[in-house]
């Protein structure tokens, strides 16, 4: 076992089943028993009690470490995890099985010792209060002997399917409910509220939804909202926004929030942009005046914004860019922005910092970016520079390979993403979170979705039409109105039906997230992609990106 100096983030779950230490893979440590360790664990299970046991990461100083070897015997029956950054229940599992087949409970190899199910383990009677000590090899398990756990209860079961992963962050808790194939719906704990994936999250640029009222926005079951870091900067300023308590005081959205770096302003104002290893330098499109975001400026402003979800500054380049030495330099620049980012943090136990995964279409510049950012181990990870204009095919192999990367025990989100079926390909693929302007910017232009079409309501094909949109949809715009009106205040350019077509798309794509997720948690998943396919090309061939998204995620059409 080797002493991590420097890192904050230890969590530590304490158990009540008599397991032995172990480990998969990774570095781990074990605070050393004293007072104050111990009391900060029991004020944290009190205040926390959804937490495995004694959860302390964040908690315990790092200065409180010891070795597995020098932990007092009378601990280790009760020690499950102990591990930097967050765990998976996968490796729970594994500590709980030994490494050693046919033998049970006996720690691994290099640590013994019988103890009662109800010793303190951050303070064991009689142990000895000395200062932290260095730390020595310890033999650890490997991932090959991690057991399996049953999907539908969470108990160990005859290894017919793998441990389901979750992890917690400081102010992050994520929790993988179900998986199939690569599929998998999870539950996010955050400090605003519960989020459930995969979902879709609208995006409110002034840090509400355009036309849209925020009940409109959770009646149609918007679970997040995401803002503009670097608009919101721009107007009316962050401080501003601090001083109402944060967006959720400015906007009065009541749940969970994320905010972008300002990162995709380098493709949208790339005109106006001038970017260096310092930053990126903008001139306002509304008056002209100029903005220099850093990495440590995106997350000072981030940080009084308050959302529960932050995301680093990313170099971002247009993917359709011609330049391969453009995108490696932005793809190494990106990993030493997560760094500023990282360093410039300053409420990491109230809002997540997600690292964005770069390198283009090229598959060996995003090897690299993701081996330089999971190492760092950020709360999650966003999947960028998609979704502008690359070939599909392209885009359906970044995201699969992104996602086979990324670790399991983290929320996985593919930035700009708000068509129905990149949702679908990208859930089978293993991916947990979109958003885009789309489902919105098209409302605003009279046009409506529908499973497996859009309807452009500016046609006159629709002025005597007297059905809803979608009979089978719940929205309030569906059970009231039919689209006859609806081409009549479409046309008339009436400001009440950017609302109207907002609450229908958005509560389109939430019933989509809410049936991917049911058909994993019901196992159906393969059966309802390709339901879901060929309703949406029932009348033309299946696209080449589908079918090439559909064989990565091992689901035969």
């Amino acid at each position: 076992m080797r002493q991590i100096a420097g890192w904050q983030q230890f969590c530590a779950a304490v158990h009540r089943h008599q397991v032995p230490l172990s480990a998969t893979g990774t570095d781990w440590v074990i605070f050393k028993p004293c007072r104050a360790a111990s009391a900060k664990a029991r004020s944290v299970a009190r205040q926390r009690p959804w937490l495995h046991g004694a959860a302390i990461s964040r908690h315990v100083s790092a200065s409180c470490r010891l070795s597995a070897r020098q932990l007092p015997q009378p601990a280790l029956k009760q020690v499950s995890e102990v591990v930097v950054g967050g765990m998976s229940r996968g490796a729970c599992a594994a500590a709980q099985a030994n490494t050693h087949p046919g033998k049970s409970g006996g720690p691994p190899e290099g640590i013994t010792g019988e103890v009662s199910a109800d010793t303190d383990v951050l303070n064991p009677p009689g142990s000895a209060r000395e200062p932290a000590s260095s730390a020595t090899d310890v033999q650890l398990p490997s991932q090959a002997d991690e057991p399996r756990i049953s999907a539908a209860s969470g108990s160990p079961s005859d290894n017919s399917q793998p441990a389901l992963p979750w992890s917690e962050s400081p102010a992050l808790k994520f929790e993988v409910l179900a998986q199939q194939g690569r599929a998998r719906t999870s539950r996010l704990t955050l400090p605003h509220g519960v989020c459930h994936t995969p979902m879709f999250m609208p995006v409110g640029t002034q840090g509400t939804v355009k036309a849209m009222t925020n009940e409109q926005v959770r009646d149609v079951g918007s679970q997040l909202i995401l803002g503009n870091t670097y608009h919101l900067e721009s107007q009316p300023g962050s401080e501003v926004v601090a001083a109402l308590g944060g967006l959720h005081g400015f906007t009065g959205w009541d749940r969970p929030m994320l905010t972008d770096s300002g990162g995709f302003q380098m493709v949208s104002l790339l005109k106006l942009a001038e970017i260096t290893e310092q930053g990126v330098e903008f001139q306002s499109p509304r008056d002209g005046t100029r903005m220099l975001l850093t990495p440590e400026h995106s997350i000072a402003i981030q940080n009084r914004l308050g959302a529960d979800i932050i995301m680093q500054l990313d170099d971002v380049v247009p993917s359709t860019t011609q330049s391969p030495a453009r995108f490696e330099e932005a793809t190494h620049r990106t990993t030493r922005w997560l760094d500023r980012c990282i360093a410039a943090h300053e409420r990491p136990s109230e809002q997540s910092l997600f690292a964005i995964v770069q390198g283009g279409t090229d598959p060996a510049l995003r090897e690299t970016s993701l081996k330089g950012l999971t190492a760092r181990m950020t709360p999650g990870y966003a999947i960028g520079g998609l979704a502008g204009g690359e070939d599909k095919v392209d885009f359906v192999r970044v995201v699969a390979q992104c996602t086979a990367a990324l670790p399991v025990d983290r929320p996985r989100y593919v930035m700009g993403i708000g068509y129905p079926m990149d949702i679908l390909v990208c859930s089978a693929l293993g991916a947990d979170m979109y958003d885009s302007v789309f489902p919105t910017r098209t409302a605003r232009l009279g046009t409506a979705l529908v499973t497996g079409a859009s309807l452009n309501l500016r046609s006159p094909k629709f002025a005597s039409d007297f059905r809803p949109i979608d009979e089978g949809c719940k929205c309030q715009t569906c059970q009231r109105y039919t689209r006859a009106y609806l081409h009549t205040v479409v046309r008339g350019q009436l400001p009440f039906s950017c609302t109207l077509l907002s609450i229908h798309n958005l509560a389109h794509l939430a019933s989509l997230g809410r049936n991917i997720r049911s058909a994993i948690m019901e196992q159906r998943f393969p059966e309802y992609a390709r339901g879901l396919i060929q309703k949406t090309y029932a009348s033309s061939a299946v696209p080449g990106w589908v079918q090439e998204g559909m064989r990565l995620a091992e689901i035969p059409l």
